[in-house]
């Protein structure tokens, strides 16, 4: 007796249900692994988040055009944040997933030369044109800050501080998310902020 059409149409919706629930990538969540990626760096250099396991890892999304990120950068708030913590052994890693054509895309060769104006001091700036990796992590902003802990464990994602303004000067008196949760896990202490609401420029998808 043959399967009557029915029949044969749920199994096929199940079948292509199924393969989509595989082929679907895992997103950035607090409290599970992050994603694995791999990227190149402005020199052509490619880097894969699994293989700097065992150490903790920030990664940045980054447009230098944005006002915001310029309140960081203008500052030196960021590139404080960038040498403190890569000299305690830190993967910084400063990711631009600004499109083609649009605000804070720039060619590799550029970015030394911008980056070395501002005295960034990340330990790699990561280019992501096609937005693969910000829209895999989910990046929103620039800034838009991820700390990963050295079992792969995404344990913060959102806003650099809560000051929502490009105003400079309300930095002294913001609450600096990532020194704070960098400061409690690497110190061995639980993590009580997981994720804020990010504030910036929209990323240049």
């Amino acid at each position: 007796m043959k399967p009557k059409l029915p029949t044969l149409l749920c199994a096929a919706m199940l079948a292509a249900a199924t393969l989509a629930a595989e082929d679907k990538p895992i997103k950035a969540e607090p409290g599970k692994a992050a994603p694995d990626f791999t990227l190149p760096d402005v020199h052509g250099t490619n880097w894969t988040l699994s293989a700097q396991k065992g150490k903790y890892i920030v990664l940045e999304w980054i447009n230098v055009d944005c006002p915001f990120v310029k309140k960081h950068y203008g500052s030196g708030n960021m590139q404080a944040l960038q040498n403190e913590y890569t000299a305690k052994g830190v993967i910084w890693l400063a990711i631009c997933s600004s499109a083609p054509g649009k605000q804070g895309h720039y060619a590799p060769a550029d970015w030394p030369a911008i980056m070395d104006e501002r005295k960034a001091a990340p330990t790699a700036v990561l280019l992501d044109p096609d937005g693969k990796v910000g829209r895999l992590y989910g990046a929103k902003t620039t800034p838009h800050l991820y700390i990963i802990n050295p079992e792969g464990i995404l344990i913060y994602a959102g806003a650099i501080d809560d000051k929502p303004s490009t105003d400079p000067k309300t930095i002294p008196d913001a609450r600096n998310y990532v020194r704070e949760v960098l400061e409690a896990a690497m110190a061995g202490e639980p993590v009580k902020l997981s994720s804020t609401q990010p504030y910036g420029c929209s990323v240049k998808y």
